[in-house]
């Protein structure tokens, strides 16, 4: 319109004639009055009604694939990138609405909803589009601003077709039309969406098609052309302008340059024309088939990236590599636990005397052998004699309740059960069919030759099971094949251990998959283990300067070493970090680059069915990152493949659930043949025979030269110090109690350390227990570190739509939170002291006298803290037992004997 008035009125002053132009029907003040005057009235209800009915409760954040993470507070800064689609598409796309009933800015909106869904994964999809608001026809000439912004939710639940697609953006869009009168700012007022600085309210993105032609531009002795200028801003994480020019559609992105670089805006452009191709070529498919990447972008990704494969024993089987180090290094210390030491050469006899004992039980290939023993050499040669006789060893942890241990020994259908005198009765009545005590029996191995044994197991048969926690209430066990311990064993022991170090400590059980390098990759280097007693002997051995070649850990124990360790301790002590079990941050490491420079950091990422790592990351020297650390690339013989839930692969920074394949990937879950199905699924990427995948659960993106980045998890499985836990088991576990009507569990990050605290939520029936009752009916079932450390009872949980916990709508409740006895608080300075020091290790409000400080939640690595901080102020002489065994009271009448008689 102004264009168009400028015009008449120039060549009206070239000719020297009165303005042509006819007085104006309304001004701008009366469309303002018209407005406050329907704001302040009821006109505008139904269209109010029918934006909190459209946008009403709790809209998504849009998950872009973004190159950095999102700042605490935006900038303007932006950037653009042009492109230009052939005529051809263009009529195609404007064919294909006509035919469906829908305008070329639907069809084009709804193609730009689909690429968004698909580089986020997320269903609900919604984008902001500015309307002229002249939609009266006093309006047409008048100069002022009207424009207003609609938020265009769409709904790609289901796979639709695009046509299907179409039809639903269709019925949104006409749905705003009718109620475009009420302005955007009105709407946010109504609305009230979280306010965040990083994030513009309702919507991150905003389409934007400019259908109406301009018109001439020929003015007497004039030629006239529009100009395109960068504005160098961004209002928007991503903005898409589109119109009709000479040859086709030409468009920009405009990107906010806070999160995104320009290589990843000209990605999603080439893949939103992907969109656009696939949509005319067939829009009654499905959108899960449209492919983003391109020929040369997907064989990067999948072929490329996975590049892995390397030479390696694959007949060999994991014994034998012992055996083929200790020909080399005899006399060399293996394996040493207090003033106990076996060579290599004692190591490797006295593990062939028992697998001759066990060959003789009726154990073979595929032959269950448990193992519940205390931390000495007998354990180690336990494992070599299992793997000897060719059958596959069981973990069991002492420390676990006695049903767990039982049910895992009766499932796995255990052959013999190596334990000792004080262990074996916990398992009379297990069902095994031979309980072999080595304290006692043991010393009949005496008879048994020691020379080797033949094999009689392949590379296929298991190496061991071990159970991790299970969703549906009970654990599963991951079989673990040789193949894929030795490719494992053969890529970490020279990766991980160098030339002149002294081995590793052995600090955790062998029920916990970690132990598998730090016991292994020393002995076929020719080094020794040393076996500690847990968190203690590690933070002893390390704060003693040994120089250890690697050090097995999770971010928990690196932050426990990182108190415990003073400057000079960390620089002389170990040459490499090996860190795995749990996402690790960047913050974590800072203490060690800074003051044990030469020490390697490693993180290593992997599930227990892919054999302990798949995927490593280890940081550049002198590299402190901050906020996640990448999990890096696959090791040798193994593809790792980001995919969306129709198992295709995302555009590179696109979220997406990690698949594992390669020779690491476990045979499948012991006697699960239906959750094996679910998650051991073909390789469709691979042209072995046979060849699977393993779903992971978790959830990553590509990061570049960095490899992956981990994100969470697509379930409620979550990671406390390393241990792998399905929250669903705890709440099945609490259900079965029969005054626990309902339950839901959650894990809550320490503020004040970086441990995490697993909160049950429980709605009491007509017998309500008191906290500590029911700790203890889960400790009858549920490992220690399963056991949570806070309760929040409920009247109710809250549920969504859907009848499922709102989790989400729990974290913000409140609620009677119990910890443990009935509480009577701490009267004396020494008993506030303490109790102080156990709230903020436990994440707690408050700590009665009554309570024991592993029953409200404590642990190894939390005790050592807790003993250290307690005693700079009362002395040296406390050890865990004070912990373990006394209430808070009696723990601070010990810490008060303690102030007497120091020095």
């Amino acid at each position: 319109v102004l264009v168009r008035e400028i015009g008449a009125l120039y060549r009206a002053f070239a000719a020297g004639e009165p303005s042509p132009l006819s007085d104006l029907p309304v001004q701008y003040s009366d469309y303002a009055v018209w407005q406050r005057q329907m704001l302040d009235g009821d006109g505008l209800r139904t269209q109010r009604d029918y934006w909190r009915g459209q946008l009403g409760g709790r809209l998504p954040t849009l998950e872009l694939p973004l190159d950095r993470p999102r700042p605490t507070k935006r900038s303007a800064a932006g950037g653009h990138e042009v492109f230009e689609l052939p005529a051809e598409l263009g009529e195609g796309l404007k064919a294909l609405g006509r035919r469906e009933g829908a305008t070329v800015f639907m069809t084009l909106l709804a193609a730009f909803q689909v690429l968004l869904h698909r580089v986020s994964g997320q269903d609900d999809v919604a984008v902001g589009s500015p309307i002229s608001g002249r939609n009266r026809s006093e309006l047409e000439g008048l100069v002022g601003l009207f424009v207003n912004t609609l938020v265009l939710r769409a709904d790609l639940s289901g796979d639709p077709s695009f046509k299907e697609l179409l039809l639903r953006v269709r019925e949104v869009a006409l749905g705003a039309y009718a109620n475009q009168d009420v302005p955007f700012e009105k709407l946010v007022l109504d609305l009230r969406p979280e306010r965040r600085p990083d994030l513009t309210p309702l919507f991150q993105t905003m389409f934007v098609l400019q259908n109406a032609p301009l018109p001439s531009l020929g003015l007497p002795g004039l030629a006239l052309e529009p100009l395109s200028f960068e504005r160098g801003t961004a209002r928007f994480d991503l903005t898409l302008f589109l119109w009709d020019g000479p040859r086709g559609l030409i468009g920009v992105l405009e990107y906010a340059k806070d999160v995104f670089d320009a290589a990843t805006a000209r990605r999603l452009l080439s893949a939103f024309r992907r969109v656009l191709e696939a949509v005319v070529a067939d829009p009654d498919g499905r959108l899960s088939r449209i492919t983003l990447l391109d020929a040369d972008e997907r064989r990067r990704l999948l072929v490329e990236a996975n590049a892995t494969v390397a030479e390696y024993p694959r007949a060999a089987l994991a014994h034998q590599l012992f055996e083929a180090q200790a020909e080399r290094t005899p006399d060399a210390a293996a394996v040493s636990a207090d003033a106990e030491v076996l060579t290599f050469r004692g190591l490797d006899r006295r593990a062939n005397q028992l697998a001759r004992r066990l060959r003789a039980f009726g154990v073979g290939p595929d032959v269950v052998v448990g193992l519940c023993l205390a931390r000495s050499p007998d354990i180690v040669a336990a494992v070599l004699g299992v793997l000897k006789a060719g059958g596959a060893y069981l973990p069991l942890d002492p420390e676990y309740p006695l049903d767990r241990l039982r049910f895992m020994v009766e499932d796995a259908r255990v052959r013999v059960l190596l334990t000792e005198s004080a262990l074996g009765s916990l398992f009379d009545a297990s069902g095994a069919a031979r309980l072999f005590r080595l304290d006692v029996e043991g010393a009949d191995l005496a008879a048994e030759s020691d020379g080797p044994l033949p094999t009689e197991a392949e590379a296929a048969n298991l190496a061991y099971i071990i159970y991790t926690s299970g969703s549906t209430g009970r654990p599963k066990g991951a079989m673990i094949t040789h193949q894929g311990l030795v490719n494992y064993l053969s890529w970490a022991t020279p990766t991980y251990v160098g030339a002149g170090g002294r081995g590793a400590p052995v600090h955790s059980s062998i029920g916990f998959d970690l132990t598998v390098t730090s016991l292994f990759c020393p002995l076929l280097a020719g080094q020794g283990v040393r076996l500690v007693p847990s968190t203690e002997g590690l933070v002893a051995s390390l704060q003693a300067n040994s120089d250890f070649s690697l050090v097995k850990i999770t971010p928990a124990h690196l932050e426990l070493l990182r108190q415990q360790l003073s400057p000079e301790q960390a620089r002389g002590g170990s040459r490499a970090f090996v860190i795995g079990g749990e996402a690790l941050v960047g913050e974590s490491l800072a203490f060690w680059r800074e003051h044990a420079p030469a020490l390697r950091l490693i993180n290593e990422y992997g599930p227990t069915e892919t054999v302990v790592g798949c995927c490593v990351y280890e940081l550049p020297p002198g590299a402190v990152p901050h906020g996640r650390v990448p999990i890096g690339a696959p090791i040798a013989n193994t593809q790792l493949y980001v995919l969306d839930r129709h198992m295709e692969p995302v555009l590179q920074g696109a979220v997406g659930e990690l698949y594992v394949g390669g020779d690491g990937v476990a045979r499948g879950y012991w006697n699960r043949p239906d959750l094996t199905a679910e998650r051991f699924v073909p390789d469709s990427f691979s042209d072995r025979p046979g060849a699977r995948l393993y779903r992971t659960g978790d959830l990553v993106r590509y990061r570049g030269e960095a490899g992956l980045e981990y994100l969470g998890r697509t379930d409620d499985q979550v990671k406390v110090r390393g241990f792998r836990i399905e929250l669903g088991e705890i709440e099945a576990a609490l259900v079965a109690h029969p005054g626990v009507e309902a339950s839901a569990v959650m894990v809550k990050d320490l503020s004040s350390s970086s441990d995490r605290q697993l909160v049950a939520h429980v709605v009491f029936g007509r017998e309500q227990p008191t906290i500590t009752e029911l700790r203890r009916f889960l400790k009858e079932s549920l490992p220690s570190h399963m056991v949570p450390t806070a309760f929040v009872v409920l009247d109710a949980l809250p549920l969504n739509e859907n009848g499922k916990v709102n989790r989400q709508a729990l974290a913000g409740l409140g609620g009677r939170v119990e910890a443990g006895e009935a509480y009577v608080p701490p009267r004396t300075v020494m008993e506030i002291f303490v109790a102080g020091v156990w709230q903020e290790a436990l994440g707690l409000d408050r700590v009665g006298l009554h309570d024991n400080f592993f029953d409200l939640g404590g642990h190894s690595l939390l005790s050592i803290r807790v003993l250290a901080q307690v005693e700079e102020r009362v002395g040296r002489g406390l050890g865990p037992r004070d912990l373990i065994f006394q209430t808070l009271e009696q723990f601070a009448a010990t810490c008060e004997e303690r102030m007497k008689v120091r020095p």
